[in-house]
């Protein structure tokens, strides 16, 4: 049973017992689950095969979706990767530390497994200071993907890596919710013009800035490739969902909001014992919000419109929620595809593995 040590979010150096403790049995093989500004991340040596391999087997995580290797200092890059081009040098000078992920060629010293064969490899600083703190004491770069079951939703607690992964690992470093929420932006830079292959924490629209022509890659061709090694993580179509079925309604407000209403009205009738839970905005409160008057419906609003930051940041904590609540089915509401909100747009679709209704501002009862 995993034990949980508190460190302190912004000083870890005011406890350093759960740092040093963590980084031994990091040097040992052994996985810890420690916070990121994204999400929880489980780790391991990324230069020990051996208990990347660990990785896998603890997140029930197929073998051809890679693992991301986190540094702590640019003169770690080249003991990850090799052959790193001015525009990656200059998109590290730019965002790092911080929610970007870039996708350089693969250095020897990285095992094949944390990238499913494949000859590139996915490197970010992460602008957590216990992260760092972490990497730093242990000595070598830390290859983890999200701390929790594969295709699961991602932690933001502590808390909710136990739920998925406490039976199966030794130590939870707590520090505190992940402040971003989601995961980081991934930058293919191993091809002739760079490539987004997710959205994340650092928007599209910031990398334009710097690097114009950078182009986003069609990632629903992956959807069922799970057998195929995977450029990327996160590209599968089911990913992030919670145990119930969630269908995701998208299209202009009223008619979003109309057709929520009309399907939960339906539902009520085919199903009155099925418990239901509401993903919404803030400003969908006023036209949904009578429904709490059913202890049957479970309402969770992650913000307002106008924030979405602030919803990609309580998105996952959500969805933990509906779990604990042991509701049957989610209908879920989609954000504005602008800023962060291409991330949290693409963390719903997933989660919903892709059952997206189009609604139409005349048709309040498609579905």
């Amino acid at each position: 049973m995993a034990r949980i040590l508190y460190v302190d979010p912004l000083h870890p150096e005011r406890t350093p017992d759960p740092i040093r403790e963590a980084a031994e049995l990091i040097q040992s093989g052994t996985l810890v689950a420690f916070p990121t500004e994204t999400v929880y991340g489980l780790g391991a040596n990324a230069y020990d095969m051996a208990a990347v391999g660990r990785i896998f087997a603890a997140k029930k995580r197929p073998t051809s979706d890679p693992v991301i290797v986190h540094v702590a200092a640019l003169e770690q890059v080249d003991q990850v990767a090799v052959s790193v081009s001015p525009v990656a040098q200059q998109l590290m000078n730019a965002f790092w530390p911080g929610a970007l992920t870039l996708i350089l060629p693969r250095g020897e010293r990285i095992p094949p497994n944390v990238s499913a064969g494949l000859p590139s490899v996915g490197v970010r600083m992460p602008a957590h200071p216990v992260a760092l703190a972490l990497i730093r004491a242990a000595g070598v770069p830390i290859a983890a993907p999200s701390a929790n079951l594969f295709s699961h939703t991602s932690p933001t607690s502590a808390h909710h890596v136990w739920r998925d992964l406490g039976d199966s690992i030794p130590l939870i470093l707590d520090g505190g919710t992940a402040p971003i929420g989601v995961e980081s932006t991934i930058l293919d830079l191993t091809g002739e013009h760079p490539q987004l292959l997710r959205p994340g924490g650092v928007p599209l629209e910031a990398i334009q800035r710097i690097i114009p022509e950078v182009r986003i890659e069609v990632v629903e061709r992956y959807a069922a490739a799970d057998q195929e090694a995977l450029p990327a993580p996160g590209m599968m179509l089911r990913h992030y969902a919670p145990r119930a079925s969630l269908h995701l309604y998208e299209g202009p407000d009223r008619a979003v909001r109309s057709s929520i209403a009309a399907t939960l009205d339906r539902l009520r009738l085919e199903k009155p014992q099925a418990r239901i839970g509401l993903l919404l905005a803030d400003e969908d409160l006023p036209a949904l919000g009578h429904y709490t008057h059913d202890s049957q419906i479970i309402i969770l609003a992650l913000g307002s419109l106008h924030d979405l930051s602030e919803a990609a940041r309580r998105l996952y904590a959500a969805l933990h929620d509906f779990d604990e609540q042991h509701v049957d089915l989610i209908l879920a509401r989609s954000f504005p595809a602008v800023g962060i909100g291409a991330a949290l747009r693409d963390r719903l679709t997933r989660a919903a593995e892709g059952k997206v209704v189009q609604v139409q501002e005349s048709s309040s009862h498609h579905e």
